[in-house]
Order: structure tokens, then sequence, then C-alpha cells
């Protein structure tokens, strides 16, 4: 499980809750809740949201939230090893060798492209199919992530029209003076719920599916450039080195003392 993006909802509730009652105690906290404004602010943008995609798109793309939790992002210097292993095997024993290896492979994405080396498919039509994937992976992404940041929008602006439905009643009975407060602080509750929503949740949420999609991108990359590179005969070392170059200097390390444990 990624802690992190829960322990920032956490945190942002409980930053919330403790400014609200510091100020006002308990009877504060209470004051923050009003049914009528949630159903105009969430139903309202939930509504535009739906209103903004095909109800298949929307329905993907909300059940897309149980990912922001999942930790399963891949160990880029797990999957060059990988990758170097059958570039070995390739050197050493032929292409055709990489048939048997690649049932082992739990990558979908790497176990098609090593399929296509086996078949004897031209270097230029294997990028092509993988690369057509690759978009085709990332669209679907970009989709899901559209959903939240698309609610993310709504949010503040239903929030204000909540706000402006209740200064509309309220400026039109304004016969007792002692109301005014209560229903100015009423109507201005909508524009906070419209921003929780946009800040605490969805603006979060899709940022979080755009670094999940960044950190998948990169790694099909690689397993990219090292299935070309296994189809053009190069030395493993070059190989290597090729793909290490996606990494960060500090991934590198690791990856460099790794290995040095294992020969170890």
């Amino acid at each position: 499980m990624d802690i992190g993006s829960l322990l920032g909802m956490l945190l942002g509730a409980a930053m919330f809750v403790y400014g609200v009652w510091s100020s006002a105690g308990f009877a504060g906290l209470g004051r923050m809740f009003d049914f009528p404004s949630i159903v105009i602010t969430i139903g309202g943008s939930l509504a535009g949201t739906i209103a903004s995609n095909k109800i298949s798109v929307f329905l993907n793309g909300i059940k897309c939230i149980r990912l922001i939790f999942k930790n399963e992002v891949q160990d880029p210097s797990e999957t060059i090893r990988n990758i170097i292993n059958l570039s070995n095997t390739a050197r050493k024993e032929g292409l055709l060798a990489l048939e048997e290896a690649a049932n082992d492979i739990e990558d979908d994405f790497l176990k098609k492209g090593i399929m296509l080396v086996v078949d004897g498919t031209d270097p230029e039509l294997v990028r092509g199919i993988m690369e057509t994937e690759l978009n085709c992976i990332e669209a679907r992404h970009k989709t899901n992530i559209k959903v939240w940041s698309k609610w993310g929008e709504l949010g503040p602006a239903w929030g204000m029209i909540g706000t402006l439905i209740g200064l509309i009643l309220m400026l039109n009975d304004m016969n007792d003076p002692a109301t005014i407060g209560p229903s100015m602080a009423i109507a201005l509750v909508t524009t906070m719920y419209g921003s929780l929503v946009a800040n605490w949740l969805c603006i979060p949420i899709a940022s979080k599916l755009e670094v999940n999609n960044e950190n998948e991108m990169m790694m099909k990359d690689i397993t990219l450039e090292g299935i070309l590179s296994i189809q053009a005969g190069e030395n493993p070392r070059v190989i290597e080195e090729k793909l290490k170059s996606f990494l960060t200097p500090a991934e590198r390390n690791n990856s460099t003392e790794d290995e040095g444990g294992g020969e170890a």
C-alpha cells in the first residue's frame, strides 16, 4: 500500500479540523456542516462531471481512486536486470532461445515484445507495434485522469453557485437583521465545500494518477529500448549502460550496489 496518498489525505483533514476547532471549538465544527450545501456542491459538480463524459468513462475514472493507494511501482533496476539476462541468453544461444525464456516473464509488455523478436518481426514494425500499445495505454490513463481533473475544476464553480443561491435567498428576506450573519455563513459554506472537493480530493488524486502514469511509461520505454537492443544484437554491457540512462543518479548507484552484492 502506498501510504503517501492516505497520509496526505488524513493530514489534510486533520489540519482542517484543527483549524476550525482551535478557533471555535466543537461548536465551530458543527457549523461547518450544512446538508443542502453538500448536495449543491458535491451533487452539482458530480452531475457536471458526468455530463462531461460518457457514463462508462466516468465510472472507470472514479474506480481509479483505488490505484492511488496501491504500491505496484516496478523497480527499474530489476527490469534492466531482466533485460540484460535475456540479452545474455540471446547472445549465447540465439534469438530463438528467448521463446522458452519468455514463458517465465510476468510483464505482458516485455513478453509481447520478446515474442515479436522471436518471430523475426522487422525492427521498425516491432517499434511501431509496441509504441502503438504504449500510446493506447497512456490515452486510457489520461482519460481517467481527466475525470478527476474535471471534477476538481467544477467543484469550486458549484461552490460559488451555492453561495450565490444563499445570497439571493438572504437578500430577498432581510426583514430580521439578526438572521443576516447566519445566512451569510451558510452561503459561504458551499464555497468552502467546493474548495475542499478540488484541493483536498480531486487535484491530489489526479496528480497521483499522473505520477503513476509517468512511472509506468518510463518503465515501458526502458523495456522497449531493451527489446530493440536485444534484437539488434548489441553487447549486454552496452545495453545496460543505455538503459541506465533512464535512471536518476541515485537509482544508478543503487543498481550498481545491488549488482555488486549479487556477485559477492
